[in-house]
């Protein structure tokens, strides 16, 4: 058996591998909490374009006026920033997918990730889309928890498949595809594609989580709160 494998399931004719998110020891949890690796860029060092940025993308916490650590992490990078606010405010506001089953699908990206900053702010915007928390404490698990719908199960099992596969079944999609156009269907594969590069550069940098945010659910570890 493979290292880390827990189960070979039999589904719709196909074998798929399931496994869990990493673990990470107690040191490497610690580590990923210590000082950024690049720290949020000081409103002192704004230039105009980055100024601009902010202001016109609203990159700031609802009702703080503060700008959050993820946008000033990549002020470092005016240019970087400016081109991918534009393709991340698509998948976010513009997406064709309604606003709950875009959030279940972030969160899950975010967890399988292991990226504590992106599953902190998307429980707010996720709550906000209409999740409940029991719902929010089960998207850990995965799409084989007991509790979701169908058409909510097909959708985790999507990201599953893109996070471990780099590729939806044929099986998925063909579910999939019973409810969503190809517009939605695009927007899907680009929401995962979008917040594993959000998580990787989350996750490198040591984005830290901005006050008042919270991270993962308290206790869950793949087996919900």
């Amino acid at each position: 058996m493979l290292a880390g494998e827990t189960a070979r399931t039999i589904r719709d004719g196909f074998h798929i591998l399931r496994h869990p998110a990493p673990k990470r020891s107690r040191n490497e949890e610690v580590a990923m909490r210590a000082a950024p690796r690049i720290p949020p860029l000081p409103e002192s060092q704004w230039d105009p374009e980055i100024a601009e940025i902010f202001r016109r993308d609203g990159s700031s916490a609802p009702g703080a006026g503060r700008v959050l650590n993820i946008f000033r992490t990549l002020a470092h990078h005016p240019k970087l920033l400016k081109r991918w606010t534009v393709f991340g405010n698509h998948v976010l506001y513009k997406s064709t997918l309604p606003p709950r089953e875009r959030e279940l699908v972030i969160l899950r990206i975010g967890w399988l990730c292991r990226s504590e900053y992106e599953f902190g702010q998307h429980t707010r915007i996720g709550r906000q889309a209409g999740l409940t928390d029991e719902e929010i404490c089960r998207i850990p698990v995965g799409p084989d928890a007991a509790g979701w719908s169908e058409a909510d199960a097909d959708l985790l099992h999507a990201v599953d498949e893109l996070h471990h596969d780099s590729r939806i079944s044929d099986a998925t999609w063909a579910r999939l595809a019973e409810r969503y156009d190809r517009k939605q269907m695009l927007d899907l594969v680009f929401a995962v594609g979008q917040y594993t590069l959000v998580s990787m550069a989350l996750n490198s940098c040591g984005v830290e989580l901005d006050p008042g945010v919270e991270g993962f659910p308290a206790g869950a570890a793949g087996r919900g709160c």
